[in-house]
């Protein structure tokens, strides 16, 4: 008969992992015969990238995150290589959804290489973040001489229909924009899920949905005018030109009245003067 007093009945069984979503997408570019093409195209794991067709000479990018959303854990590379003198439009097919967290953070990294000459309109649609949803996400663009960049990033806090606030959600956005190897703009959003930053009329001021929009070019003092004269009177917004970068921030009350404001301002900043089609289907 066995000794039960030393039978081990320690369970050596490791913890089961739960399974999480990565994905890594590439793009670069050349020109030939005065359009862009693309000239590389890498996607792996949920990340895939299509090439819808256009009539114009740019290249239009759709990111596609084939999970349908990101939730701790998660993991997202895009990585885009505009080359010298081209033209690349990037969106994404959909809203991209953060959802709960058990803990860890769901972690986006975009990188945007810009050759010479070049300009990419950086134009995905609206995150939207769910209850104790936690996003860490990175934007590093590098613009060489002569390069352009006109960007947004929109956050959407709750399901609107659904009466939804998602005043736990947590976020943690950064910017860094260099040319040529040297910082020309840096910012860094942040929502710890505390009232005051909600509430405070400094701050969120009770609003539900906020975008910052962001266009480097020569010409962007020039625009400054022209930009103040498409925002609705009565809306949260304000317009600053400093050298080359001409800065948008928009509040609304919610992501209808957030995109009724700042369609027009990117449509007015992209080098294509439109909205990607999937902004408007």
């Amino acid at each position: 008969m066995p000794d039960l007093a030393h039978i081990d009945n320690t369970n050596t069984t490791p913890p089961a992992s739960m399974q999480r979503a990565r994905g890594t997408g590439r793009l670069v570019t050349q020109v030939r015969d005065g359009r862009t093409h693309i000239a590389e195209l890498y996607q792996e794991g949920c990340a895939k990238i299509r090439l819808p067709r256009t009539h114009s000479n740019a290249l239009e990018a759709v990111l596609i995150n084939s999970s349908g959303g990101v939730t701790g854990g998660d993991r997202l590379d895009w990585n885009l290589v505009a080359a010298p003198q081209s033209r690349l439009v990037v969106t994404s097919q959909a809203c991209e959804r953060v959802y709960k967290s058990t803990g860890a953070d769901a972690v986006v990294s975009n990188t945007i290489t810009i050759g010479a000459d070049a300009h990419v309109d950086w134009l995905p649609q609206e995150t939207i973040l769910f209850e104790q949803s936690r996003l860490r996400r990175t934007l590093n663009v590098d613009l060489a001489e002569g390069a352009s960049l006109t960007a947004v990033e929109a956050i959407l806090l709750g399901r609107e229909a659904m009466g939804e606030a998602a005043r736990s959600a947590l976020l943690n956005d950064n910017w860094r924009i260099h040319r040529n190897g040297q910082l020309i703009h840096a910012e860094a959003n942040r929502l710890t899920a505390a009232d005051l930053e909600r509430d405070a009329l400094s701050l969120l001021a009770g609003n539900n949905a906020f975008a910052t929009i962001l266009f480097i070019g020569d010409s962007a003092a020039a625009k400054v005018e022209t930009v103040r004269a498409l925002i609705p009177e009565g809306a949260k917004a304000a317009v600053s030109a400093i050298n080359q970068r001409l800065t948008v921030r928009v509040l609304a009350p919610t992501g209808l009245a957030l995109r009724r404001i700042i369609t027009p301002i990117i449509a007015h900043l992209s080098r294509a003067g439109s909205l990607p089609r999937l902004w408007t289907t």
